[in-house]
């Protein structure tokens, strides 16, 4: 059993990559098993460890505290006494030690006439393994992967993006023609005139983005709950726009739309139409949406926000310059929408305004455990997505690291098998 005072800088790295805490292996590279143990929560508040923590070091201090405790109690047994000098027969915070020839130990001592029953902390066994304490099993099931309902939420995405089109083609048989209803004044429109390739940009950046986080998530070594996430979202936000566009149908922003001709109530034609857009990701660039009526809110605004979002909070803080190439194809995107007159600016508004906080709602939920229980001082408890919310996140204790890995590393660990965890360089 090797002592984790005596751990070399290797072991140390090993460590780190069998807890899942592979973004830590720069910053801590030269640090042997001693220094480990002392890092406290001020060495997280400077560099470089603050700009590879997501969460302040919590879960690193919080291991380290189990390895302290294993170190502590291998190092009494070694030394053959107790720790901090207890030599009276028990331990600190009122554990007793078993007599030597097998007796009971004494009864818990009484104050005041009251007996105070000792509390029996379990302490992992330091000397289970041959290797570096670890506390593999622990940190897995702290962050299940749960397909199975990563599988649920992508159903929920599809059938909210399926509805969203069945309810733009019922609202486009509903839309007043241009020269009966004119648009609505704007103040954007009054300052800026149309041009006529700027929504070609927002469309041509927003699936820019939307691929720059497909394979970012690819290689998040906890996708399968990030991607749920982001699946949830993006159907509720788009369930919210069937609400909001079938309620209040306003006319087109300008008088350049050429909106596809009404089929009062031909059904057929209306289901190929609907299959069209489907199957060109109701993008205008790719010819699928000739259907008006769809403005309140902007579907392009919630895509470029929330992709721009999921981005920056699942990559390195160490990746500025990525957050910010990201953070100028969401905004460039944003503007060419206004810019093109595709929609209103109160759809714009409204789309970040709702997309931002529905964001940072969940994530508040998801990072703090006393918000996942329904309570009297949890008013997020009574909005009508927290049974679902409570469903994909009720196995997920603490936050979600920003750790990456080869998506087949299982499969590189049978030509290497000296590699544990086949990782990406990226902190």
């Amino acid at each position: 059993m090797k002592d984790v005072t005596e751990w070399s800088e290797q072991d140390v790295l090993r460590w780190l990559c069998e807890e899942g805490m592979q973004e830590y292996c720069d910053a801590l590279g030269g640090a042997d098993g001693t220094a480990l143990l002392r890092l406290t929560e001020a060495d997280f508040r400077s560099p470089p460890l603050k700009l590879v923590s997501s969460d302040g070091g919590r879960q690193l201090l919080e291991r380290l505290e189990t390895l302290r405790i294993a170190a502590h109690i291998a190092a009494a047994h070694r030394n053959g006494h107790l720790p901090n000098g207890h030599s009276n027969g028990h331990l600190p915070n009122g554990v007793w030690k078993a007599e030597a020839n097998g007796a009971p130990p004494p009864p818990p001592p009484r104050l005041n006439g009251v007996r105070h029953e000792m509390v029996h902390i379990p302490i992992p066994n330091a000397s289970a393994s041959s290797g570096p304490v670890t506390t593999s099993s622990s940190s897995r099931s702290h962050f299940p992967s749960e397909w199975g309902k990563t599988a649920v939420a992508f159903l929920y995405a599809v059938v909210c993006f399926v509805t969203t089109t069945v309810v733009i083609s019922l609202v486009h048989e509903r839309v007043p023609t241009k020269e009966h209803t004119p648009p609505l004044p704007d103040k954007f429109f009054d300052l800026f005139d149309r041009v006529e390739w700027a929504f070609s940009i927002c469309e041509i950046n927003g699936m820019l983005l939307v691929g720059l986080w497909i394979v970012q998530w690819t290689f998040l070594k906890y996708r399968s709950i990030i991607g749920r996430r982001f699946f949830f979202i993006v159907g509720t936000l788009y369930l919210y726009r069937c609400v909001t566009m079938y309620i209040t149908t306003l006319p087109v922003p300008g008088m350049h739309f050429k909106c596809s001709p009404k089929l009062m109530g031909n059904w057929e034609v209306q289901m190929r139409r609907i299959m069209k857009m489907i199957a060109g990701g109701g993008l205008s660039i790719t010819g699928s949406h000739t259907m008006c009526g769809d403005y309140l809110y902007s579907g392009h605004t919630v895509m470029l926000t929330l992709t721009y979002l999921f981005i920056k909070e699942y990559s390195p803080k160490r990746l500025w310059w990525y957050h910010w190439i990201c953070w100028t194809l969401s905004a460039v995107g944003i503007f060419c929408i206004l810019l093109a007159h595709d929609h209103y600016t109160v759809d714009v508004v409204v789309a970040y305004f709702i997309t931002t906080r529905l964001f940072w709602w969940y994530h508040t939920l998801a990072n703090q455990q006393s918000l996942k229980e329904t309570s009297q001082s949890n008013p997020f408890s009574r909005v009508w997505w927290y049974r679902l919310f409570q469903y994909f996140e009720e196995n997920v204790n603490g936050i979600v690291p920003r750790n990456y890995q080869l998506p087949l590393s299982w499969r590189l660990s049978h030509w290497n098998r000296n590699v544990q965890y086949s990782k990406l360089e990226v902190h």
